[in-house]
């Protein structure tokens, strides 16, 4: 079906203000984040209800039900998002409910630190799945819409106050993990993931390394832990020196930069991670086809995480999400600064577990040595 619009204005996505929105997300007193808006979730579908009934929910509290429900239970994302969003068409029937839905996941996407990864298996899900026709466009085109209102102000947003940053921040992790979720189908049926990440990606960590506060520098730290591996891949393959480019900044932050000792310290491990081929295993032999059983690097492809156990997990493995949840629901994707401005325990955090309080001897050796090298490589 074509929607039809609400208004002849289309909403425009730079001056967009979520509490303008037609239908309000719900607040702590109403059922927001983390409660239901007062619609039980489970199979609300098949409920019926009445026009004129008060109890009737709106699309903003139909989709933030089913978004909190997700956060709360991620290991219900593959039995239910069918339904979901075969009921959705019922629900978004002008250009501005669509644009509404893509508002609603964004949102929950970049408030809300553990679901971020959730978010973007959701998107790719309705990128392919969500039978919707208008004239905005599909929700691909939507949500890569949304997230180019923030990638025009990165440059001010990084430069921002304390708050503009951290908003910031929650956007690039987002971005992040939509270059590795959302996937683009080509003619042939090959799956492949969006150039246009590849190219947003190192502008934002340009951005970040361009004031190279800590929490800046914190954020360009998980960015690459995140989707190093597989950016450098790419790039390596297309002959492309963006990666070598990165870390060149990175070491020119580590020797000029003012940053925290413990932020040094946090950089020099990234420069570690990335000589170790992203703590990847080598394999001197590839004399047969590669397959699970027999080629380590198989799933290398995708970042490893380990869990509180020190048991190591890819995207690969089933129960992923559910691990992966757990991790990020023991500790905050953005910690409490204290007053210098960083908390860099790494505690729990996926993308900084391997931040101890003080600089160990070999860090601390590596670091001269370091220092003595770049110092040679300039006098040359």
């Amino acid at each position: 079906m074509i929607l039809k619009r609400e208004n002849s204005r289309m909403m425009s996505y730079m001056g967009l203000d979520f509490d303008s929105l037609p239908y309000q997300v719900p607040t702590s007193e109403q059922g927001g984040a983390g409660q239901s808006p007062g619609l039980v979730y489970g199979n609300p579908y098949s409920e019926s209800y009445e026009d004129d009934c008060a109890d009737y929910p709106t699309l903003a509290e139909y989709v933030q039900d089913f978004l909190n429900h997700l956060t709360e239970q991620p290991g219900s994302f593959e039995t239910e998002i069918e339904q979901f969003s075969e009921t959705l068409p019922e629900w978004v029937t002008t250009d501005d409910a669509f644009q509404e839905l893509v508002e609603l996941i964004y949102q929950q996407a970049t408030s809300i630190p553990n679901f971020s990864y959730m978010g973007a298996c959701l998107c790719n899900y309705l990128s392919h799945h969500l039978t919707i026709s208008s004239q905005s466009g599909s929700f691909r085109q939507l949500l890569l819409q949304r997230c180019r209102t923030e990638y025009e102000v990165k440059d001010q947003a990084a430069k921002g106050n304390e708050e503009t940053r951290k908003r910031f921040h929650a956007f690039v992790l987002f971005l992040g993990e939509l270059y590795l979720n959302l996937e683009t189908r080509g003619t042939n049926g090959q799956v492949t993931r969006g150039d246009i990440f590849q190219v947003a990606l190192p502008e934002l960590l340009n951005a970040l390394l361009s004031n190279p506060v800590d929490d800046n520098l914190i954020c360009a730290v998980k960015l690459l832990k995140l989707t190093g591996s597989v950016l450098e891949d790419v790039w390596k393959e297309r002959g492309k020196t963006d990666m070598e480019e990165i870390f060149q900044r990175i070491e020119n932050v580590v020797l000029d930069a003012n940053c925290s000792r413990d932020i040094k310290q946090m950089l020099l491990k990234l420069l570690e991670l990335r000589l170790s081929n992203w703590g990847r295993v080598h394999v001197t032999s590839t004399y047969r086809k590669a397959t699970p059983e027999n080629d380590p690097n198989y799933f290398m492809n995708e970042p490893t995480f380990y869990t509180y156990d020190g048991v190591p997990f890819t995207a690969s493995d089933s129960d992923y999400q559910e691990k992966y949840q757990e991790l990020l629901e023991r500790e905050d994707f953005f910690p409490d600064y204290e007053e210098n401005g960083t908390d860099l325990s790494g505690a729990g955090d996926p993308y900084l577990d391997d931040i101890d309080d003080e600089m160990d001897p070999e860090i601390e050796e590596a670091y001269e040595k370091f220092c003595l090298e770049s110092e040679h490589k300039q006098k040359q």
